[in-house]
């Protein structure tokens, strides 16, 4: 049996906790021996019926996590995909799930509901089955765990958003590393509760659900659909889970921030930790949510910035609790320091200045991509991100390969992008600014906006007098798109390079 497996069966046959799940609607409690008992139901199968490596998708129920869990127990790599977004074509999608599992050598897929009915009519080779009936509540026998360790426990997709997503492989033991090492920086005791909406396909979500069972917590799952389909519900969720910790996007610390008129009637008392990841940090608008939910009992120290990447199984940098939002002299969130079994330095770059790619190494790391070269245990990992190191931690500037020069000067696009969604009609949260014809004689920033109203061109006029004022640029064009329109990864993140592609394509 593996590390992680023995370290989370361990903890699951002996807990007092729960794992709470909503489902259609209504909060329901599984104990976690129950869960782990469903977890061992699932193992024999994959055993029993020689499973190679486990493919998932549909909604968190609790036989979906248990399947997660079950194929840690039977030491079968196991993938989740994400579900169809809003407006896809379900057909697409399943034909596209199975042939992104079958690329990356899964010969099993199970699921469940309209997820299981679109990929059982789904034109593939890999073999679907109905995930429910494997998870029962109770078991009959004693599950027997192999004895030797599966080389790789989770196949992790790539954000994707700077090129084409690749698959990531997590050995148990680095899974486990940094499971151990967020909970250590977090202080997590069993008193904690977690309370997530994020997404299982998704490094930090599933990493926050494994943190909570490998801690002994209290866990509240809900579906991710749940959230979008009314993002203040999450402050609802806090409130009657009594949440200590919880972890989202920037971008639904923002929206609450904006918005926050419309919140009433929740309580923020018992939050001590609420982590900010997997998108730059907005900090006016972080540090509006801590204000505006000051009212609620929300502590600003709670709030935690932090940075990590699936290549390192999820966190790399997280402050400790109690610290808040630090903004440093250019603007920027400190996002604290590496987990314990994690080192960060920063590759200086040929321009003289303290920004440098960030580079990370330690215990977490994957051994390679599939299909790729392995990892060496001590190699330093190049993550493609721009940053630097202060007192207090690790500052992240933005992708290198997104990275604007204009005129000599280095230009990061969030800057620009925060600037121009604040004028009136443009999305928070769907901006895109690019650098054009950086060959050419005048290379130029290229603003592309999700726009919303009936005067585009005085607002066109206001976007760049925003950005001339505010980021000494004057834009080569700003570019009005209809909501929705702007490519996004599966986990939502903006691809700023597709669209630069795009209008490049468009102007030749």
């Amino acid at each position: 049996m593996s590390s992680l497996a023995a370290a989370l069966a361990k903890r699951l046959s002996g807990s007092d906790k729960c794992l709470v799940v909503l489902d259609d609607g209504q909060w329901r409690r599984h104990p976690w021996p129950e869960v782990h008992a469903r977890s061992q139901n699932v193992a024999e199968w994959l055993r029993n019926d020689d499973v190679t490596a486990l493919g998932l998708a549909g909604d968190p129920t609790v036989e979906l996590i248990a399947a997660i869990l079950g194929a840690f127990q039977a030491g079968v790599a196991v993938s989740i995909g994400p579900g169809p977004v809003r407006g896809a074509d379900s057909d697409q999608w399943a034909q596209t799930t199975l042939t992104r599992f079958a690329g990356m050598g899964i010969s099993h897929v199970l699921s469940h509901g309209s997820h299981l009915e679109r990929l059982s009519a789904a034109d593939g080779q890999l073999i679907v089955k109905e995930l429910d009936a494997l998870a029962p509540v109770g078991r009959s026998t004693t599950f027997t765990a192999p004895e030797d360790a599966a080389a790789v426990a989770i196949l992790q997709g790539t954000a994707g958003s700077t090129g084409t997503p690749r698959t990531v492989q997590l050995s148990p033991d680095a899974v486990l590393a940094n499971l151990s090492g967020l909970n250590a920086r977090i202080g997590v005791t069993t008193a904690d509760v977690g309370c997530s909406w994020l997404p299982l396909y998704h490094d930090m979500g599933l990493s926050f659900l494994l943190a909570g069972a490998l801690g002994g917590t209290d866990v509240w799952q809900a579906p991710t659909a749940a959230f979008q389909a009314s993002p203040f519900r999450w402050l609802n969720w806090l409130t009657e889970s009594r949440a200590t910790i919880t972890a989202a996007p920037n971008m639904a610390y923002g929206l609450i921030g904006k918005y926050s008129r419309r919140v009433t009637d929740v309580d923020l008392g018992s939050v001590r930790f609420a982590l900010n990841g997997g998108e730059p940090v907005d900090c006016e608008l972080t540090a509006r949510f801590a204000d505006e939910m000051a009212r609620f009992g929300f502590h600003a120290g709670a709030l935690a910035p932090s940075y990590g990447l699936a290549e390192a199984t999820c966190a790399v940098t997280v402050p400790e609790p109690g610290r808040g939002l630090i903004v440093d002299d250019a603007g920027h969130a400190v996002l604290g320091e590496p987990i314990p079994g994690m080192s960060v330095r920063i590759e200086p770059r040929d321009d003289g200045s303290d920004v440098g790619e960030v580079m990370i190494r330690g215990s977490s790391m994957m051994s390679g991509y599939r299909g790729g070269e392995p990892l060496g245990a001590d190699e330093w990992f190049p993550t493609g991100d721009l940053g630097y190191l202060v007192d207090g931690g690790l500052v992240v500037c933005g992708r290198a390969k997104e990275l604007i020069t204009v005129a000599g000067r280095n230009v990061f696009p969030a800057e620009v992008e925060q600037v121009a969604a604040a004028a009136p009609g443009v999305r928070e949260g769907a901006v895109v600014a690019v650098g054009v014809g950086e060959r050419s004689v005048r290379p130029g920033v290229v603003i592309v906006a999700e726009f919303r109203g009936p005067d585009e061109a005085d607002v066109r006029a206001d976007v760049t007098r925003r950005v001339a004022s505010e980021c000494g640029i004057v834009p080569a064009d700003v570019i009005f798109v209809r909501p929705g329109t702007l490519p996004r990864t599966t986990s939502g993140k903006l691809r700023r390079l597709q669209v630069k592609r795009d209008i490049i394509a468009q102007r030749d």
